[in-house]
């Protein structure tokens, strides 16, 4: 019988048997059954602010030896950080590598954009690059600091393009509740980083500039590697709308206030809105007073540049409001979310040295409540309402626009940018996975999303996302002049001291006896009305008496343990008496 060919090596081949059944015998690949990936270039993202929070943005680009930050911001404080002024980033992972750093990139000019970086630029002399509002006031926050001479400001324009160490970043116009905000195309041989900052789709702008989406889709024909994109208003569905309607909204209310006087409550920084503000007022011959030194800032440095219109002869100074009637009046103030320390809370209280409220003033609330801000907007509303004050808030007329992309404009962005991978930025948690959730559903795989936090050190590459370990991160403190020298512990001790109040022993001993000469004499701040408790302040007399004198060594003069001893039992005394735990704080003099 004929013997069968041999097969090549390699090939398949196929053996028929008698009941033509068919057997393939193919060759072992020499291929592993996976491949480790090809090296390919990296590029290091750090957050240390904007996210897991509303405010306090601020991200860390690193490639090889080079690295950059864009934007630095605040945070105001929430109820529970006590005398606390703002809120800034940890800048200690960026101190430690400066080196390295060759810029700061601001997208626009908004507080939680701008409002750490003085305090940054007193730590690093680098460059800050911003366009031309951003600029303006960036200087005004700079010569506050002292630092306006010492720092290189370069003022770009959207479509320019920044070279910093490997980085080339183009920077791209976009909408937002200020003018001259701009997303980024960070480009370095990892690969195109789209980050789009804070950003709307308004197709019909205040200053006729709609945002560049050609220049966005664009980068994605050519391959986008990753898409950073503003989460803040992804739980809305539909798209923004257009901050041109606010004026339209603002002709109908100024109408309604005929015979009254108009308070209007806006973002300091809106100046689209005060524009719109100050043409309608103009159109009613009202006159226009301005309160709040953030909001008279942004008048004067809009002005300046060129981005905010004054009709001639309608501004006045505060101090002249009584001169015009009520309808020939318009007030634009700071304070529309209800800060404690703003124009509006201080007028709502009655509180405000210039301005006071009647009956005839009709206030509007062009803003919405920020997470966590409600109940404050809401303090200030029905306290006006009790001044028997007419109040415009929230949705009851299209007062407000937002200045971030709600859902349809969010899946516009990641449809036409069309990245590999997808982080969402800017917003708390609950903003951050819904975004996720509408990239998904354009079909990017979940595999390929990153949801990060504070602190977070992420590798991206083509080959994938991979996490880091965590970089230094988190909150410091700015009180007055001091910055960072409010911690955990004195915030402790301000909380004990605003909740359960302060207990003073004052007890004064001869040094050379050693014997109690005078006191022990007690002092109560927010604990109870000394004259009201008479018997529970004596009793804490006697305790403090009996352990200073059981105690005191006349010989070592150990007061720590006095005072940790006299401590504990007027504690525990005052425990048991009252349920409450005041700071005691006992003072030895010697004489």
């Amino acid at each position: 019988m004929q013997k069968e060919k041999a097969m090549p090596r390699g090939a398949d081949y196929v053996k028929r048997n008698s009941k033509r059944r068919y057997y393939t015998y193919r060759k072992a690949s020499k291929k592993p059954a996976s491949l480790p990936p090809m090296d390919t270039e990296k590029v290091k993202i750090s957050f240390l602010g904007g996210m897991n929070e509303i405010g306090k943005n601020m991200t860390l680009f690193e490639y090889k030896s080079d690295m950059f930050v864009l934007d630095c911001g605040l945070a105001f404080p929430s109820a529970e950080l006590l005398g606390v002024d703002i809120v800034i980033p940890d800048f200690s992972h960026i101190i430690a590598f400066q080196e390295r750093l060759r810029g700061i990139i601001i997208t626009h000019g908004h507080e939680d954009h701008i409002g750490g970086l003085a305090y940054l630029l007193k730590q690093v002399n680098v460059p800050v690059y911003a366009t031309k509002l951003t600029i303006g006031l960036i200087k005004g926050k700079l010569e506050e600091h002292g630092l306006l001479g010492s720092v290189k400001l370069v003022e770009i324009k959207p479509r320019d393009n920044i070279t910093l160490g490997q980085f080339n970043i183009e920077l791209i116009h976009v909408n937002h509740s200020i003018p001259d905000a701009v997303g980024l195309a960070i480009k370095c041989p990892a690969g195109v980083i789209i980050h789009t900052g804070d950003f709307k789709v308004d197709t019909t702008p205040v200053d006729g500039d709609m945002i560049d989406l050609p220049r966005f889709a664009e980068y994605g024909k050519r391959g986008v590697l990753a898409l950073m994109s503003d989460s803040t208003n992804s739980e809305r569905p539909g798209t923004t709308m257009s901050e041109k309607s606010v004026g339209e909204s603002f002709e109908l209310l100024f109408r309604k206030a005929k015979g009254k006087r108009i308070i209007v409550a806006t973002f300091a920084s809106n100046i689209h809105r005060v524009q719109q503000i100050m043409d309608v007022a103009d159109t009613r011959n009202r006159k226009v007073a301005v309160v709040g030194r953030s909001l008279e800032n942004l008048v004067k440095v809009g002005a300046e540049l060129g981005y905010l219109n004054v009709p001639e002869g309608i501004l006045i100074p505060i101090d002249r409001i009584r001169d015009y009637p009520d309808d020939k009046l318009l007030i634009i103030t700071t304070g529309s979310q209800g800060e404690p320390m703003s124009a509006l809370t201080k007028i709502a209280m009655g509180e405000h040295r210039k301005v006071n409220v009647t009956p005839n003033d009709y206030v509007i609330i062009s803003a919405t409540p920020i997470p966590g801000n409600e109940k404050m907007v809401s303090n200030v509303v029905n306290a006006l309402m009790k001044r028997g004050v007419e109040v415009i808030y929230e949705n009851m007329y299209d007062v407000h626009a937002s200045g971030h992309a709600c859902q349809q404009d969010l899946k516009l962005m990641i449809g036409i940018v069309k990245p590999k991978y997808f982080i969402p930025v800017h917003g708390e948690q609950k903003h951050l996975i819904n975004h996720a959730t509408l990239a998904e559903s354009m079909g990017i795989s979940r595999d390929n999303i990153f949801i990060g936090d504070i602190g977070n050190c992420i590798e991206l590459s083509e080959n994938g996302i991979k996490k880091l370990d965590d970089v230094p991160s988190g909150e410091t403190y700015v009180d007055g002049y001091g910055v960072g020298d409010v911690g955990n512990v004195v915030l402790g001790d301000r909380r004990i001291l605003s909740r359960d109040g302060i207990i003073i022993i004052v007890t004064t001993i001869d040094c050379s006896s050693g014997y109690i000469i005078a006191g022990p004499d007690v002092i109560s701040r927010g604990f109870v009305f000394v004259k009201e408790n008479e018997e529970l302040i004596n009793s804490i007399k006697e305790i403090a008496y009996e352990v200073i004198s059981d105690r005191y060594d006349r010989r070592y003069r150990d007061w720590n343990s006095v005072r940790s001893k006299v401590k504990d039992e007027v504690a525990r005394y005052v425990l048991e008496r009252t349920k409450r735990k005041p700071m005691i704080l006992p003072i030895f003099m010697e004489v």
